[in-house]
């Protein structure tokens, strides 16, 4: 099942998501479905609250140190459309895809500055995002079993941008004042439509009945 991923201006991307309690069966399918969105979306992170969900609860893939480069800037891109998920997997040099479970940043060290985008702000960058260089995250997977991991690179980058998700937090709060608030001027036109795009869902969502 491929899910809708919601955009910008949306509520439930500003809300702290809830820590998942119950590991069964129904989770287990919720994180494949969250895998096969992410490749369809051509992304290499998803957070629950991207579809929708107060979980705390996010998807993230891990590539090798040259394909991660090449995929810097890249997330969303269309060119990758055609392409199927195994395909993608071949040619972004997937290494590993992760499930991380009520994650928390136990440990940062170092800086790095890299190109950071969003799928729920789908076509608008940063060339050069501050994040840690390198981080400790602890996390439970699926069974609900704490495992803690070191990550570093572009793998420490897309963990940071996704919990931030899981914390109504967006990629572009995290710049300096003067440049968010240049950043949002710039791109008006385009935030402005994806907050249409985001209301015109929900309306539709609730008339057909369906929880927003």
């Amino acid at each position: 099942m491929k899910y809708h991923i919601r955009y910008f201006g949306d509520p439930v991307l500003r809300k702290v998501a809830r820590p998942v309690t119950h590991f069964d069966g129904e989770l287990e399918t919720l994180a494949k479905d969250m895998i096969e969105t992410m490749f369809e979306a051509n992304g290499v992170g998803l957070a629950a609250p991207q579809i929708g969900l107060s979980k705390r609860l996010f998807v993230a893939l891990e590539l090798a140190p040259r394909a991660a480069e090449e995929a810097a800037g890249q997330e969303g891109e269309a060119e990758a459309e055609a392409l199927s998920p195994d395909e993608k997997r071949e040619r972004w040099g997937v290494v590993a895809e992760h499930v991380m479970v009520n994650p928390e940043i136990i440990a940062r060290s170092g800086t790095q500055y890299g190109v950071d985008g969003c799928l729920s702000v789908p076509g608008l960058f940063i060339e050069k995002m501050k994040r840690d260089r390198t981080v400790r995250v602890r996390y439970q997977d699926l069974q609900g079993a704490w495992h803690e991991r070191e990550a570093e690179g572009h793998f420490a980058h897309v963990i940071q941008h996704e919990l931030d998700h899981l914390d109504g937090v967006l990629f572009f709060d995290r710049l300096p004042e003067a440049e968010r608030r240049a950043f949002m001027e710039a791109h008006r036109r385009e935030l402005a439509e994806l907050q249409r795009q985001a209301k015109a869902y929900l309306k539709e969502l609730r008339e057909k009945g369906a929880p927003v």
